[in-house]
C-alpha cells in the first residue's frame, strides 16, 4: 500500500506542478517593436547601457519581464510598458530574443587600481569567472554560467558571454548594494557580488564581454 500510495502521490505531483511550456517566438517579434528603441529589433543593443537581449535565455528572459511588470524589478525606461501585456505575451517575448544570436561585445585592454597591465587585467577576469576567489569565498561562474558563458536555459541561469562590459558591471553592483533582489536566484548573486571588490568586479565584467 506504501509503495502504491508513494506512486500515486508522484503522479498527483506531475499533474499540478506547472510545466514550462515556452513561449511563440513569431507571435513575440509582433510585440517587441516597442522594444527596438532601447534594445534593437534583434536584442543587440548599441548602447552600453541597454542590455543585450539575443540569446539570453527564455526562462530567464520570462522571469525578469515577470518581475517587472509585477514591480518587483525596477527600470524606470520600462514603467507601464508591461502593464497589458499577458503571460503568455511575456513568454512569447522571451522566445523571440532567445532565438536571436547575440553579438559579442568583446573585451577591452583596460587598468585597474594595481594592475596597469591589460593583459594581467583580462586575467584577473578569467579567473574569476573560472576559479572563483578561494580566499574570499566567491564561487566560479562557470558552476551556473558554463564555462563558454552561454549559462543554463532549463535552470534559468542567463547568458553572459559577450554582454556590454557597462551593464554586467552596474548589475554586479545592484546585487552587491542589495539593490536586485527579486527572484529565486537573487540571493545567489547577493551572495557572490558580496564578496567581489570594485576591481573584481570590473576585470570580470570586461572578461565576461569577450565570451563566447
Amino acid at each position: 500500500m506504501k509503495r502504491i500510495f508513494f506512486v500515486c502521490g508522484l503522479t498527483a505531483l506531475f499533474l499540478t506542478t506547472p510545466v514550462w511550456a515556452g513561449g511563440d517566438a513569431a507571435a513575440g517579434k509582433l510585440l517587441t517593436t516597442s522594444c527596438a528603441g532601447c534594445h534593437a529589433q534583434d536584442g543587440n543593443s548599441a548602447i552600453p547601457s541597454f542590455p543585450k537581449l539575443a540569446g539570453l535565455g527564455e526562462k530567464y528572459l520570462t522571469a525578469q519581464l515577470r518581475h517587472i511588470k509585477a514591480g518587483e524589478r525596477v527600470i524606470v525606461e520600462m514603467t507601464g510598458l508591461l502593464d497589458y501585456m499577458s503571460d503568455q505575451d511575456l513568454q512569447d517575448m522571451a522566445a523571440y530574443y532567445n532565438s536571436k544570436k547575440i553579438q559579442i561585445s568583446g573585451a577591452k585592454e583596460i587598468t585597474l587600481i594595481g594592475i596597469k597591465d591589460s593583459k594581467k587585467a583580462l586575467e584577473l577576469g578569467e579567473n574569476l569567472y573560472r576559479a572563483g576567489n578561494l580566499k574570499t569565498g566567491v564561487a566560479a561562474c562557470i558552476a551556473c554560467h558554463s564555462p563558454s558563458g552561454k549559462g543554463n536555459g532549463p535552470a534559468g541561469y542567463p547568458a553572459l558571454g559577450g554582454q556590454y562590459a557597462e551593464y554586467t558591471e552596474k548589475q554586479l553592483l545592484a546585487y552587491r548594494n542589495g539593490e536586485r533582489n527579486s527572484g529565486a536566484n537573487a540571493k545567489i548573486m547577493q551572495g557572490v557580488a558580496k564578496a567581489l571588490s570594485d576591481k573584481e568586479i570590473k576585470a570580470l565584467a570586461n572578461y565576461i564581454s569577450g565570451l563566447n
